[in-house]
């Protein structure tokens, strides 16, 4: 657990931080003595919409107005809308569009949230002109090739692509070389209000358990579980773990896949 010890002083900018995931662990950095930037489209210090371009811009703005940061926690995410715009293009926008800040402090964490939707199998299509930064490109893939699968495979592409873009990145002189650790945590289904659509029928909710089982923990999750690795990793005590995908999914990850990277 991260201590008040390590994160009091220290300024996080928490996107997402009106609910869910973000919400919990703007509490627990609050908790524990931390300046948090809350940033969201209503309800936070920095209120922008991550889905445009415009947004993407003035949220970098205002956070750099804001003063020295030492973490940027990437978590606003999720919807049945915007699902490229948000959960991959507004997410590495704000990484990349705040790395020159965060590069300044003396010991600088990015976390990003991905989910186990990533393992689901993804258009290549779409990946790739995420990875290009081809937006246009990648949201007309989505909208006008039925092959790509709808909104639902459209959250898994954005999620799977920035495990991806993390995992390139990661190792960079942009991140690794400047000291920064970049990680991604892959929350499993959790209660929060992006997933109560989940829930808000037995006949889903038995579908999705049934394919992503949590044996360690239950279905769903709470996001203050997911909050407190998140913490960590943000932390001034992470000072070796930087490129990773880790699963907080109560075993979701490790049912489907069993040992296939060992092999």
């Amino acid at each position: 657990m991260t201590s008040q010890a390590e994160t009091g002083g220290r300024t996080y900018v928490v996107t997402g931080s009106a609910s869910g995931i973000g919400a919990a662990t703007a509490e627990l950095l609050r908790e524990r003595g931390a300046t948090v930037i809350g940033c969201d489209l209503e309800n936070a210090e920095v209120q922008a919409d991550l889905a445009t371009p415009q947004g993407r811009r003035s949220l970098v703005e205002q956070v750099s107005e804001l003063g020295p940061i030492d973490a940027v926690l990437a978590i606003a995410g999720g919807g049945k809308t915007g699902m490229l715009e948000t959960n991959y293009f507004g997410a590495v926008a704000t990484l990349s569009g705040l790395r020159p800040l965060l590069a300044q402090s003396p010991s600088p964490r990015a976390v990003v949230v991905s989910s186990t939707s990533s393992l689901a199998p993804a258009d290549e299509r779409i990946m790739q002109a995420c990875l290009d930064g081809d937006e246009a490109t990648a949201v007309a893939l989505l909208a006008n090739d039925p092959a790509a699968g709808g909104a639902t495979a459209g959250y898994g592409a954005a999620k799977r692509a920035l495990n991806r873009w993390v995992r390139t990145s990661a190792p960079t002189p942009e991140w690794a070389g400047a000291g920064i650790a970049l990680n991604a945590v892959a929350s499993g289904v959790v209660d929060t209000p992006a997933a109560a659509w989940i829930f808000a029928d037995d006949t889903i909710r038995r579908a999705v358990e049934t394919a992503a089982p949590q044996p360690f923990g239950g279905f769903p999750g709470r996001p203050e579980w997911v909050a407190e690795l998140i913490c960590w990793l943000a932390g001034e005590s992470n000072r070796f773990v930087t490129g990773q995908i880790i699963f907080a999914d109560g075993g979701s990850e490790a049912s489907a896949l069993g040992d296939h990277h060992w092999r």
